[in-house]
């Protein structure tokens, strides 16, 4: 019998993650981590065990990690703090001698140049330097933080960024989360770095086409310069930090930074990648 343990579970991937874990193992050898009450009783009520425990506080990621065989590391939301974040988890993992770490990266993030790929590549680093069994899962962008801007580019009637022609291999972040769950609990991952992106790459304007095509409203993509995009996105409420973090994201895609050839992802769930106009039918629907 071996434990499972899955990081940042009260999120969006973490409950997916968790959720498919349970069709491969059975339930009681999973465990989420989660930091809340609430969360707690959303894992209780499908009969998964939680244990309590924060980024940010080594002593209470090495108690919960106590015992566990695999475990799932989640990047941490919070940008500028992952890096250390991330390495209190795989300290924590050392010392107690958990077997196996898998850890969800940045697509190209050793050649992308992206600004968010940085703590992703320091991370990658500790986790070679740990000596501990792991596989890195680089995760390329989900077609649902795409499409979750498609309302306002259809009141607006454009779809702005700083992409170019710039392709991107989104998958749905259904996809990402049973590839996450079949490297931890499958064979043969240890060691292995997985370019993970969607089957069906596209550029910004590609989208926009798409989404005219399926809402029967006319959008068209607005290309921007990096700058230029930086400060829409602060005119439309956004931190400046997370604005220049997007915006720089867009300017590399814009490089290939988030496409791939690779069809790792489709390899690891067993079938074809969900594709955006999939993504946006749900939506619209």
């Amino acid at each position: 019998m071996a434990t499972y343990l899955v990081t940042g579970a009260s999120g969006q991937l973490g409950q997916l993650v968790v959720d498919h874990l349970k069709t491969l193992v059975p339930a009681d050898e999973i465990i989420a981590l989660v930091r809340s009450d609430a969360a707690r009783k959303i894992y209780e009520a499908k009969g998964v065990a939680t244990r309590r425990g924060d980024y940010d506080d080594p002593q209470s990621l090495r108690a919960a990690l106590e015992g566990i065989d695999r475990v799932l590391l989640i990047s941490s939301s919070e940008i500028g703090k992952r890096a250390a974040q991330h390495r209190n988890v795989i300290d924590a993992a050392k010392a107690v001698g958990v077997g196996f770490v898998v850890y969800t990266s940045l697509l190209n993030a050793d050649r992308s140049g992206m600004a968010l790929a940085e703590e992703h590549i320091a991370t990658e680093a500790a986790l070679k330097e740990s000596g501990l069994p792991h596989a890195i899962l680089r995760n390329g962008w989900y077609s649902e933080n795409i499409a979750g801007t498609a309302t306002q580019a259809l009141s607006l009637g454009r779809q702005f960024g700083a992409s170019s022609g710039g392709r991107f291999a989104t998958a749905s972040r259904q996809d990402f989360a049973e590839a996450a769950a079949n490297v931890l609990a499958g064979e043969g991952h240890e060691g292995k770095t997985y370019e993970l992106g969607g089957d069906s790459p596209f550029t910004m304007a590609e989208y926009a086409t798409l989404l005219s095509e399926l809402s029967g409203k006319d959008v068209a993509y607005v290309n921007l310069d990096e700058d230029a995009y930086r400060s829409a996105l602060v005119g439309a409420g956004l931190p400046e930090g997370f604005a220049a973090l997007l915006a720089d994201s867009d300017a590399k895609a814009a490089e290939g930074a988030l496409a791939t050839e690779s069809r790792d992802l489709a390899r690891l769930i067993g079938r074809p990648t969900t594709p955006m106009r999939r993504t946006l039918e749900e939506l619209i629907a």
